[in-house]
């Protein structure tokens, strides 16, 4: 019976430590830093934003150390699935179609897909009125799809680009006629900007949930329950005790979470 305990202290001596190893381990989230006001780049240098602060937020509530990691929206979902990092952070949008290469979490944040151009534009029906213009979406998201199998058709010409901003220069240059994308990196990405003067919203919200989604979600890769537990039950802690409002408040004079 003794060598027995002994064998078992000895256990348990070897997996306390390792256990702890795996707690401390830092939590790698894949974001990109380009999508102001959800995450971009101070004049230092150095991540800022929304999700960033979100994401800060829930790792605290977690108790594990948010190590960010920096990737473009495209390659996002890829680098999760080899494993560069263990969850995305970033603005992602949850549909049915993603859902076939990860798991989310419930919700966010929540907004409306609107359309930007030069004001005056009158924009009614945006099939008929698009119908030879150049729209700017960003390569891989939700606009994309949303522009490739809608817009496309209508004989809309769909420019792809890596990032949003790359789009918004080429809209105040005239290279573009719009851009669809999330109303309020729209409104505080480029129109509230110097860039973005004698621009404006046009036409109406884009809300099919078929490709817009149901909010804005964190993913992990197939199967992490644990992590997405882990992501839910902070989401959930953080909007009782305040610290969601809190960060949101630096950012939004509205509720960004939606309904």
């Amino acid at each position: 019976m003794k060598k027995i305990a002994l064998l078992g202290a000895l256990a348990l001596s070897v997996l306390s430590p390792l256990a702890m190893a795996e707690e401390a381990k830092p939590l790698r989230i894949g974001i990109e830093a380009a999508y102001p006001p959800f995450a971009y780049k101070t004049p230092e240098g150095n991540i800022t934003g929304f999700d960033y602060d979100i994401g800060n937020a829930l790792c605290e509530e977690m108790q594990v150390k948010c190590q960010w990691i920096e990737q473009e929206f495209d390659g996002l979902i890829p680098a999760l699935k080899v494993r560069k990092f263990d969850a995305v952070l970033s603005s992602m949008s949850i549909t049915e179609d993603r859902k076939k290469s990860v798991d989310f979490t419930g919700k966010y944040y929540s907004t409306p897909a609107k359309l930007a151009m030069k004001a005056g534009t009158a924009i009614n029906d945006p099939l008929l009125d698009l119908k030879g213009k150049k729209v700017g979406v960003q390569r891989s998201s939700i606009y994309d799809r949303y522009a490739s199998d809608v817009f496309a058709p209508a004989g809309v010409e769909v420019v792809r680009y890596s990032s949003q901003n790359e789009i918004f220069l080429d809209l105040q240059t005239g290279r573009l006629d719009a851009t669809l994308a999330d109303s309020v990196n729209i409104d505080d990405g480029f129109l509230k900007t110097d860039a973005g003067k004698g621009f404006t919203f046009a036409g109406p919200d884009f809300t099919d949930v078929k490709y817009f989604g149901e909010g804005q979600g964190i993913a992990v890769r197939k199967g992490d329950a644990a992590l997405v537990d882990k992501f839910n039950t902070a989401i959930a802690a953080i909007r009782a005790n305040g610290k969601y409002q809190q960060v949101q408040g630096k950012y939004f004079d509205f509720d960004v979470y939606g309904d």
